[in-house]
């Protein structure tokens, strides 16, 4: 019998001893839980407030929780596929609990959320409603798990060239403070393409059979006739504390996922699912800096956020 979420005996598992980032973002929570015996698992950035939201889709296989939505209490990552968005509905019903259970027009929690497939293991367990709850239930300030975790937990990179090239990826994460603004950026990398450091060299993916790493273009000449394997997706989710209005902040999603290329080789293509969460919670008033160069200065986070990822 295939394991699945129906044999029984899934715990979430919320405690993480590996590398993480120190994050310096008053309110901001984030909650972490797996399935060990996936191993898949959920990420969720819980807001103190209801956060203003856009949605940048590019992949050209996503799937997406929410994607209307202009507003968000949370947003949840997971691994699964398809069946891992049933964690963004936990997260919800867990949010509904500690409001207990007012089921106010005004008070409705709206939780977003987006998928990774990661059945790249012997079993459909995947990221569901228990474990979408235990997430949201042990979010906290100040801390976020890098690598092999959460919804990176069963991820991986560099499988543009031939699927045998792939290596581990996972999720990661960088921020910033200048003066009153803060800018974080969280991802989960699970992209068909590789990962590009500022010197232009592959750090991970695309490795060849004696163990090197190919550059792109020569190995692609090579290879015309191969397809990239299917699932393939990079979520990604910006956040600031300064006021922005829809118009700036939808655009402040997409300069920064349109820099990512520079990080993924190749991005957004056809066997990706990529999407990108943009929120402000809008706790400040900052015109010292334009939004364009909000934009820089959140598109070499979301670099930084793609290479911790990996880290070792």
């Amino acid at each position: 019998m295939t394991l699945s979420n129906d044999s029984g005996g899934l715990e979430p598992r919320t405690d993480f001893d590996g590398p993480s980032l120190e994050l310096d973002f008053p309110g901001l929570r984030v909650g972490v839980a797996e399935y060990d015996e996936g191993p898949t698992g959920c990420t969720v950035i819980r807001f103190a407030e209801q956060a203003a939201l856009a949605v940048d889709v590019r992949g050209g296989s996503p799937g997406i929780f929410g994607a209307q939505y202009t507003l968000a209490d949370a947003i949840c990552l997971a691994g699964g596929s398809a069946y891992g968005l049933e964690a963004a509905t936990g997260v919800a019903a867990e949010l509904l609990k500690e409001r207990d259970y007012v089921a106010e027009w005004t008070r409705i929690p709206l939780v977003a959320g987006a998928i990774i497939f990661d059945f790249r293991r012997d079993n459909s367990i995947y990221p569901d409603k228990e474990l979408g709850r235990a997430a949201a239930r042990t979010a906290r300030e100040g801390w976020f798990p890098l690598g092999a975790c959460g919804a990176g937990r069963s991820a991986s990179v560099g499988k543009f060239l031939d699927f045998e090239g792939l290596e581990d990826g996972g999720q990661g994460a960088a921020s910033r403070r200048i003066g009153d603004t803060r800018v974080a950026v969280f991802t989960v990398v699970n992209s068909v393409g590789a990962i590009v450091d500022r010197e232009g060299n592959v750090v991970r993916g695309h490795l060849a059979p004696d163990g090197s790493r190919r550059p792109l273009l020569p190995a692609l000449e090579q290879q015309l006739a191969e397809h990239a394997p299917p699932g393939n997706t990079t979520l990604t989710v910006v956040v600031t504390n300064r006021a922005l209005d829809q118009r700036s902040l939808t655009q402040l999603g997409r300069q920064v996922h349109a820099s990512m290329a520079r990080a993924i080789q190749p991005f957004h293509a056809l066997s990706d699912g990529d999407v990108l969460f943009t929120a402000s919670t809008g706790e400040i008033e900052d015109e010292s800096i334009s939004s364009d160069a909000l934009g820089v200065v959140a598109s070499e986070l979301a670099w930084d956020a793609v290479l911790s990822s990996v880290r070792d």
